[in-house]
C-alpha cells in the first residue's frame, strides 16, 4: 500500500529500538493513521457512553437484555460465519505474552491455538509492543529461532503441528502514547490491530490460515460494531475479502453479558465466537454493582465457576454460541508447574475438574497457562469431542437464564477472610512490581497471574473497605508488611511506585475503572528527547 499525505500526521514519540524500522515502516503508521482518522472520535463517544451506563446503573437502573434489540434474540435464522482454516477444532488454546520465548513455546505446545497476549499478559512498554510484533512476524516468516542466555535452544516444529495465531489487542479503554496521530494518542487496540493486520495479514492468508483477533472488554453491541466497521476498513484498504478477519469476544463484563447475542449478530461474518473470562467477569461485576451490599463477594478463591451466578453466565454463553454457529471457548487454568509434587497433583486435579465440567456443559475448547497443561486439557475434551472438531450442534436448548439469574450473588456473598485479605493485598502488589519492570504475566504462588488478577484483587479490598467489613487500619497494616516483604526478597523493586498502584486502586473514595492507564501514563511511557522528536516530526 502507498503511504498518503496521512503520514505527516502520526508521529512516533519513542526512542527508536532494534529492528522497530521494520515495524514502523512509513505505509505501516499511514495504515494505523487510516484507522485512528476513520474510527477515532466513534471510540470516544462510546467510551463516554461506558460512563453515562455505569452512573445509571449506580443510580438503580435494572440491567437486562435491551428490549430494542429482542427481535435480533427471536429470529432463530441467522447464524454466524462457518469456522475459518486454522480455527475448526480449538480443543486447548494456550495464553501468553508475544515475547520471544513464549510464542515458541506457546507455537509448539501442542495446543490447537495461541492467544497472543497484548493486552492482560504485557506490560505495555513500547519495547514489549513492537517487539512483540517483531516475533509474531518472525514466527510466521519462521526466522525466531534462538538460544537463550543460558544456552537453551528454542526452535519452531513442523508447520502443521503449530498453534493457530489468534492476536489479542489491547482494550479501547487503553491510548499508545507513544504514537500520536493529529497531535493525540493512538488508541492502542488501533495500534496493536493495525500493525498486526497491515504486517501479517496477508502473510497469514498465504500460509492457510488467516487475520484472527480476540476483543476484550467489550461492554455492548455498540463497541462490536466499531471493531466490524474496523475490520471491514482494514480489509477494503489492504484488498483482502471481507469476512475474512475472525474474532472472539471475550464476555467479561456484566454488561456484555446481556448482549451476547447482539454482539455475534454485529460481528457475524467476522465472528468465531465467544470466551468465558472469569477474573475479568468478577472484576467487571463489582466495578458496576460494588456498592450495593447485596453484591458483596468472599474471598475470590471461594467464588468458583460453580456458583449460581457464574453457571447462569457460563451455560448462557454456550447456548448462545451454539444456537447461531459459533464457539464457545471455556476459561483460564492459571497453574503452572511446581517443584512440589503433591502440591501439583492436587492443582492438576483441580485443573481436571474445572476442564470436564466445561466439556460435558457444551464448551468447545478452553484455556491454560502453560504447555504442561495442554495434555490435560486435550484428553478431558478428547472424551467428550472424540473425533469430532467442536460440539457446536449440542444447542443447550434446555437452558434458560434470566438477567435475574446473572446478578444472583447473594447465595455465595458473604465478608472475606483475613487469609483473603492478606492474600488480595500480597498478589496486587506482586503484580504491580513485576508489571512495572515490564513483566505482564508473572508466576505467583503456582498460578500465571495477568492484569485481570491484580484488578480482582484491588477491586475487592476496595469493596471490603467500601462495606466496612474490613478496617482500613488493617489494610494499612497488612500492606506494609507485605511490601517489606516484597522489598526483602526482590531489593530492586520500586516500594513507593507499587505502594502508590495500591493505595490509588484500592483507598480512593471513587473507585478507579482499571489501574493501567494511569499506571502506564505514570510509569511505563518514555518519550525520546526532545531533538530527536523535532529530527522524526
Amino acid at each position: 500500500m502507498a503511504t498518503s499525505a496521512l503520514t505527516h500526521r502520526v508521529h512516533v514519540l519513542a526512542s527508536p529500538g532494534h529492528r522497530h524500522d521494520e515495524i514502523l515502516t512509513p505505509a505501516a503508521l499511514d495504515f494505523v493513521g487510516r484507522l485512528a482518522a476513520g474510527f477515532g472520535e466513534r471510540r470516544k463517544e462510546l467510551l463516554k457512553e461506558r460512563r453515562r451506563q455505569a452512573l445509571r446503573l449506580a443510580a438503580g437502573s435494572p440491567l437486562d437484555f435491551p428490549m430494542v434489540t429482542s427481535a435480533v434474540r427471536d429470529d432463530p435464522t441467522w447464524r454466524v460465519a462457518p469456522p475459518a482454516p486454522g480455527l475448526t477444532d480449538r480443543r486447548v488454546e494456550i495464553t501468553g505474552p508475544p515475547d520471544r520465548r513464549m510464542t515458541v513455546n506457546a507455537l509448539n505446545s501442542g495446543a490447537r491455538v495461541w492467544m497472543a497476549d497484548f493486552e492482560d499478559a504485557t506490560s505495555p512498554t513500547w519495547d514489549n509492543v513492537i517487539d512483540g510484533q517483531l516475533n509474531l512476524l518472525d514466527a510466521i516468516e519462521r526466522r525466531i529461532d534462538f538460544t537463550a542466555p543460558g544456552g537453551k535452544e528454542y526452535r519452531l516444529a513442523d508447520r502443521d503441528r503449530l498453534a493457530t495465531i489468534v492476536v489479542r489487542p489491547r482494550g479501547w479503554h487503553l491510548s499508545e502514547e507513544h504514537l500520536e496521530f493529529d497531535g493525540e494518542p493512538v488508541p492502542a487496540a488501533l495500534v496493536d490491530f493495525g500493525l498486526y493486520f497491515f504486517h501479517c495479514a496477508q502473510r497469514q492468508i498465504d500460509a492457510g490460515h488467516g487475520p484472527y483477533f480476540y476483543l476484550p472488554k467489550l461492554e455492548n453491541r455498540y463497541e462490536a460494531r466499531l471493531w466490524n466497521d474496523v475490520f471491514v476498513t482494514a480489509q477494503d484498504l489492504l484488498g483482502i475479502p471481507r469476512g475474512t478477519v475472525r474474532a472472539t469476544v471475550l464476555i467479561e463484563t456484566i454488561t456484555a453479558a446481556v448482549q451476547m447475542e447482539e454482539i455475534l449478530h454485529e460481528l457475524r461474518e467476522h465472528s468465531s465466537g465467544l470466551n468465558a473470562g472469569r477474573w475479568d467477569y468478577l472484576f467487571s461485576l463489582i466495578k458496576t454493582f460494588g456498592h450495593r451490599t447485596d453484591f458483596l463477594l468472599p474471598d475470590r478463591a471461594k467464588v468458583t465457576m460453580t456458583a449460581p451466578f457464574m453457571r447462569a453466565y457460563t451455560e448462557l454463553l454456550v447456548r448462545t454460541c451454539h444456537r447461531r454457529g459459533a464457539h464457545a471457548i471455556g476459561g483460564m487454568a492459571a497453574q503452572v508447574p511446581t517443584r512440589d509434587p503433591a502440591a501439583d497433583e492436587a492443582a492438576f486435579a483441580t485443573v481436571r475438574l474445572d476442564k470436564e465440567r466445561e466439556a460435558e456443559d457444551g464448551f468447545d475448547g478452553s484455556w491454560v497457562a502453560h504447555p504442561a497443561l495442554v495434555p490435560l486439557c486435550r484428553e478431558v475434551f478428547d472424551a467428550v469431542l472424540d473425533d469430532r472438531p467442536h460440539q457446536i450442534d449440542r444447542t443447550r436448548d434446555d437452558v434458560e437464564v434470566t438477567a435475574a439469574d446473572l446478578l444472583s450473588t447473594r447465595r455465595v456473598g458473604g465478608p472475606p477472610t483475613p487469609e483473603g485479605v492478606r492474600r488480595n493485598i500480597a498478589v496486587a502488589l506482586g503484580y504491580f512490581a513485576a508489571w512495572l519492570r515490564g513483566q505482564g504475566a508473572v508466576a505467583l504462588n503456582g498460578l500465571m497471574e495477568d492484569a485481570a488478577t491484580a484488578e480482582i484483587a484491588r477491586v475487592q479490598i476496595w469493596q471490603w473497605l467500601r462495606h466496612r467489613v474490613v478496617d482500613r487500619e488493617t489494610v494499612l497494616r497488612l500492606l506494609d508488611d507485605e511490601l517489606g516483604s516484597l522489598g526483602a526478597e526482590y531489593p530492586w523493586v520500586d516500594i513507593e511506585a507499587v505502594r502508590e498502584l495500591f493505595e490509588r486502586g484500592t483507598l480512593s473514595v471513587e473507585l478507579p475503572q482499571f489501574f493501567t492507564p494511569y499506571a502506564y501514563t505514570r510509569h511505563l511511557v518514555r518519550h525520546a528527547p526532545l531533538p530527536l522528536l523535532q529530527r522524526m516530526v
